[in-house]
C-alpha cells in the first residue's frame, strides 16, 4: 500500500521510530456471497481489501473509500468483525509500524470489480470453497465475518 502524505511528514520527523496506526479491512460480499480478494502489488499475496484511515476520517467511511479506490467496488458496511491490534512490522525500507485494525464485513453494492489503482495486481469475486491461497490475517476475518457472532476483540487476561 502506498504510504499516505501524512505519515511521510511524519516519518520527516522521526524517521524509522514506530508508529502506532489505525487501519481497516474489508471483508466484502456480493449478492452470491462471494468475497472480494485483492493481490497486492508489493508482495503479490491474494487479501482482503485493507488501508488506513486519513487524519479524522471515521473507519465506515475509511473502509468504503478503501475498497472503492482499489477495486472500483462501492460497498456498505454491514457491522464490525473484529477489533486487534495487530504484530510490528518493519519494511524493507526500515519503517516500523504497528497497526490496530478495525475490520468490516460490507455488502457490495455497486461497481465492477477491477484494479483501480497501483496498489494491486488482480481484483475479483471468490467463492469461499475455491479461495486462493492466503495467510491467516485474511481467513480468520472471512471466517468471523460469516459468523453472526459478536465483534471479535482479544480477551481481557487478568492477573
Amino acid at each position: 500500500m502506498p504510504t499516505p502524505d501524512f505519515i511521510r511528514g511524519l516519518r520527516a520527523s522521526i524517521g524509522h521510530e514506530l508508529l502506532y496506526l489505525p487501519g481497516v479491512s474489508a471483508v466484502v460480499f456480493d449478492d452470491q456471497d462471494r468475497v472480494l480478494l485483492g493481490r497486492r502489488a508489493d508482495n503479490g499475496r491474494w487479501t482482503i481489501i485493507c488501508g488506513i484511515p486519513e487524519p479524522g476520517e471515521q473507519p465506515a467511511a475509511a473502509v468504503v473509500r478503501e475498497v472503492e479506490e482499489e477495486t472500483a467496488v462501492r460497498c456498505v458496511p454491514e457491522r464490525i468483525v473484529l477489533v486487534r491490534t495487530l504484530a510490528p512490522v518493519t519494511y524493507p525500507n526500515d519503517d516500523k509500524c504497528q497497526f490496530v485494525d478495525v475490520c468490516f464485513r460490507c455488502r457490495a453494492v455497486g461497481g465492477e470489480a477491477r484494479v483501480n489503482d497501483d496498489e494491486s495486481l488482480d481484483v475479483g469475486w471468490y467463492p469461499l470453497d475455491a479461495l486462493p491461497e492466503m495467510e491467516d490475517f485474511s481467513l480468520s476475518r472471512i471466517k468471523q465475518a460469516l459468523e453472526d457472532g459478536p465483534t471479535w476483540f482479544e480477551p481481557i487476561v487478568e492477573e
